[in-house]
């Protein structure tokens, strides 16, 4: 009955994203905003919000480099990055330890191709900045990218942007890059539950805010052509056990180790978008896939991280239908980039 009552409201809140509709939520606007004000000051607790994370752009997969120079061989993928903080890389250190480097270094590996890196992504950003960043990314008509992904939603909830305004602005930025040619994939809006300094009963309602804006992320992004891999649940469970390792020294934002987690679940669909995966794309029964409506499939999304929906067939009994896939993981080495050659 939780799943189908996530269902209905994703689908609500899409549905407003789509022809115009406000806020839609199963919350109390003053609840909302008690919760919303804990995560504000949990944030304003953490001790390296204002370090600014390391550039990570460049060119990874080096030991292919030779092989790229030949002039029958594939040119390098292009890859970038969008959205928040997340994205960004905050909390970390080294340029390696970035999730966009991460699976920078992880799709030249599986593609046996370099693959060159720009990274738009800012700390702070709320999905009405990805118009600024999908332009920024498009200027240069040689630089298309191939695939992108996108990490954006925390901000719209503390910030408290209605649901439906967040999925509008997320929607809009995948299809001008789909129609610009790129595949998308979307890490949706990761679990404000697991927030150390959030306690019970605010922790519950965080929880629960975020991962009905997850279900909403993706409805709006694959009714566009993109994919969604759900961070919540898989940094839910995984860094509430072990907050001290998957944290970084903000007790807010991902350790090296937390970013190395999240990389591993996006890296196989992001590999799968362009078809380098070694995995069947139609369902295996065995590991509990299979074809569902779009909105039953971001509900159980949202509540199982590391869960990949994909656009499946346009219409069904109950409109748009999608592919609920839960891919194998892989863990990733990474090196620091060279720069991107002018």
């Amino acid at each position: 009955m939780q799943g189908m009552s996530r269902a209905r409201v994703a689908r609500r809140i899409a549905a407003g994203a789509a022809y115009g509709g406000g806020g839609i939520g199963l919350l109390g606007a003053a609840t909302v905003g008690v919760v919303l004000a804990e995560v504000q000051l949990a944030k304003r607790n953490v001790g390296n919000g204002h370090v600014d994370p390391p550039r990570a752009d460049g060119r990874y997969g080096g030991a292919f480099a030779a092989e790229a120079a030949r002039p029958t061989h594939a040119e390098p993928v292009r890859f970038a990055m969008l959205g928040d903080s997340t994205a960004a890389g905050q909390g970390v250190h080294r340029a390696r330890q970035t999730p966009a480097a991460l699976l920078a270094s992880g799709l030249a590996a599986v593609a046996e191709r370099p693959v060159d890196l720009r990274n738009v992504a800012l700390p702070g950003a709320q999905s009405d900045d990805l118009d600024r960043q999908v332009t920024l990314i498009l200027s240069d008509p040689a630089w298309v990218p191939d695939v992108c992904v996108i990490m954006i939603g925390a901000n719209d909830v503390t910030h408290r942007m209605p649901p439906t305004r967040s999925v509008r602005h997320l929607s809009a930025a995948v299809r001008r890059l789909r129609t610009a040619g790129s595949e998308v994939v979307v890490g949706t809006c990761p679990d404000l539950g697991t927030v150390e300094n959030v306690y019970q009963p605010l922790r519950w309602l965080a929880r629960r805010v975020s991962r009905q804006l997850a279900a909403a992320q993706t409805i709006g992004a694959v009714e566009q052509g993109g994919r969604t891999v759900s961070l919540g649940d898989l940094l839910g469970p995984e860094f509430a056990a072990h907050p001290r390792e998957l944290f970084g020294p903000d007790r807010y934002h991902p350790s090296a180790e937390g970013y190395a987690t999240a990389a591993m679940a996006v890296l196989p669909t992001l590999c799968a978008a362009l078809g380098l995966w070694p995995e069947e794309e139609r369902p295996d029964v065995s590991r509990r896939e299979g074809f569902l409506p779009v909105a039953r499939a971001a509900a159980r999304a949202a509540s199982e991280g590391g869960t990949e929906v994909t656009a499946a067939m346009p219409t069904g009994p109950r409109g748009p239908w999608a592919l609920l896939k839960r891919r194998r993981r892989r863990r990733i080495h990474t090196p620091e980039p060279s720069p991107l050659p002018h």
